[in-house]
């Protein structure tokens, strides 16, 4: 387990440094000029350069990526532009508000989706069964930048139950995580079922019910134990999706994550902190994808890495 653990974590060094490249490029092709954007367009010509030189934009392209590679490796992910403090800080003041939501979006989309997906598992082509079908079809059609505006209007404006936007208190924790958690929670809830009704005509179950074990023993020591692999699966991939996919929710809600700070950094040409936002976003990602690997042998013991 070391060893693979050792192997894996090497190889997300070429895959960082693959996005880091890609999106060092891809962000300075973005029309505009940063110190236009911070000085205004009357600035004058020695000032634009003078900033410019300041931060660095007057060098080649080649020679701003190569600092900046080597500023990573050092730990340093540069100075925001916009900020005029260290990428790494403003980040890291950001990022816990980006886990909160995802992890309050993760806790909503299984309340959902397991105990939804495990009775349409065990009583297949029945009203539970056709209802998860619908909401399954539902939730996914539902964009996230029209359910959270929709439930803003219903809990916050006309009920006045629930805040509009910020990050004040649980309540205002509600709202964003439903928005983000629906359609996690419709993937799930299909993919427990499909991978409980899989399990179940096996014959190991057949004959632990010859044995005269109580059906929800069998259902909760035999079949859902084995059908929660799949759903792992899904829980680990989105987990990371979902920390990329909180950028709509959190301009929707005003919610202080990192998501909101990618989109502020687009528009003000923040090139270091648009790099920075999208590096720690895609190691996020490939952590979780590493996690969930490694919780496969916790639940099946007949996985073993080498």
């Amino acid at each position: 387990m070391a060893r693979y653990l050792i192997k894996r974590l090497l190889t997300i060094i070429p895959t960082i440094i693959g996005v880091v490249t890609m999106v060092f490029f891809l962000v300075h092709l973005i029309p505009g000029d940063p110190v236009t954007v911070m000085l205004g367009e009357h600035a004058m010509a020695v000032e634009k350069a003078a900033l410019r030189h300041q931060l660095g934009l007057d060098q080649p392209l080649l020679s701003q990526y190569l600092i900046f590679l080597k500023g990573i490796f050092h730990g340093n992910l540069g100075s925001s532009i916009f900020y005029r403090l260290p990428v790494s800080s403003v980040i890291a003041d950001r990022l816990p508000a980006t886990i909160i939501l995802a992890t309050a979006a993760m806790g909503v989309a299984l309340l959902i989706a397991l105990p939804l997906g495990i009775l349409a598992g065990c009583r297949q082509y029945s009203a539970i069964d056709n209802f998860s079908m619908f909401f399954s079809l539902l939730g996914i059609s539902m964009p996230n930048f029209w359910l959270g505006p929709l439930l803003i209007i219903a809990f916050s404006i006309k009920l006045d139950w629930l805040p509009v936007s910020g990050m004040d208190s649980l309540k205002s924790l509600i709202l964003p995580a439903i928005t983000l958690g629906t359609a996690l929670a419709a993937i799930l809830s299909r993919m427990t079922r499909s991978s409980l009704l899989e399990v179940i005509s096996q014959e190991y179950l057949t004959a632990a019910r010859a044995r005269g074990l109580p059906g929800w023993k069998v259902l909760m020591k035999h079949a859902l134990k084995n059908a929660l692999l799949p759903v792992v699966t899904i829980v680990g991939l989105q987990f990371g999706a979902l920390l990329s996919g909180a950028i709509v929710t959190e301009k929707v809600f005003s919610w202080p994550g990192i998501g909101s700070l990618l989109i502020q950094a687009v528009f003000t040409r923040d090139y270091p902190m648009v790099q920075g936002c999208i590096l720690v976003i895609s190691f996020c990602y490939i952590i979780a994808n590493v996690a969930t690997e490694l919780f496969y042998a916790l639940i099946d013991p007949r996985i073993h890495y080498e």
